[in-house]
């Protein structure tokens, strides 16, 4: 009788998981899990950067996201939008920034296996933007904590001719509890390595961290991350606050 059920809760388990797929923990990280097959979300962004010292800026960032459930394991995003509004000394208004074409495959279950594992793709074309984005994100599920991480590989080019490149290399890592199966609560860590022409002649490191808070009620949720820089990099935001907004249609 064990060996009879052992198959079928694992089943559920994983089941279970995958269908709670769009639910967001963190802002700043991807977790593993996929959308359901068929299923149909809408994410809003709205991420508010602001930059202390001599050059003080705001600039609040907003995308649009359709999600799609190809498969289980199969997901297809499209950014229909990604704009922002900038307050600065020099310039101040609205501006369209890109679209986005973002594809996630899952391989392996963060509650049933010992670790979940995805891989990413996105792909960013803009006024005088491409950028190619990779991401290896891992996950694993110990009953009510989620701990996840990411390694993402960024390769930008932009200018009027496209010349200007950059690369960026990140790590973030983010723990989530739930305290209540509409609530959680965590922690969100980010670590950039920034390449200007493709070169790490200037050093470039960029740390931030702070916390998070998750609500979900039957078919949307909302999550926010507060995020302060702890390195002293110039032009850098100094504080980021991260909410998203997900409806299933």
């Amino acid at each position: 009788m064990r060996h009879k059920l052992l198959p079928f809760i694992l089943g559920l388990l994983a089941s279970a998981s995958v269908g709670d797929g769009g639910v967001r923990h963190f802002t700043f990280l991807y977790e593993a899990n996929t959308s359901a097959t068929g299923s149909l979300e809408l994410e809003n962004w709205v991420t508010w950067q602001r930059v202390a010292g001599s050059g003080r800026f705001d600039q609040v960032d907003f995308r649009h996201e359709l999600e799609y459930g190809v498969t289980d394991t199969f997901q297809v995003s499209i950014y229909l939008a990604d704009w922002f509004y900038e307050n600065g000394r020099e310039h101040s208004g609205f501006s369209y920034s890109d679209t986005a074409l973002e594809l996630i495959y899952n391989l392996t279950n963060p509650v049933v296996d010992p670790v979940g594992l995805s891989i990413y793709a996105e792909l960013r074309a803009g006024n005088r933007l491409i950028e190619l984005e990779s991401k290896l994100i891992a996950q694993k599920n110990l009953g009510p904590l989620i701990l996840a991480y990411n390694a993402t590989l960024e390769s930008v080019w932009e200018g009027n001719d496209l010349t200007e490149r950059e690369g960026e290399f990140s790590q973030a890592l983010g723990v989530s509890y739930e305290i209540s199966p509409r609530v959680s609560v965590g922690l969100e860590m980010l670590h950039e390595f920034v390449f200007p022409e493709w070169r790490d002649e200037e050093k470039l490191r960029n740390f931030f961290v702070g916390p998070n808070v998750s609500y979900r009620r039957q078919n949307w949720f909302v999550t926010m991350t507060a995020l302060a820089q702890a390195t002293n990099t110039e032009d850098e935001p100094d504080f980021q606050l991260r909410t998203i907004f997900g409806i299933a249609l």
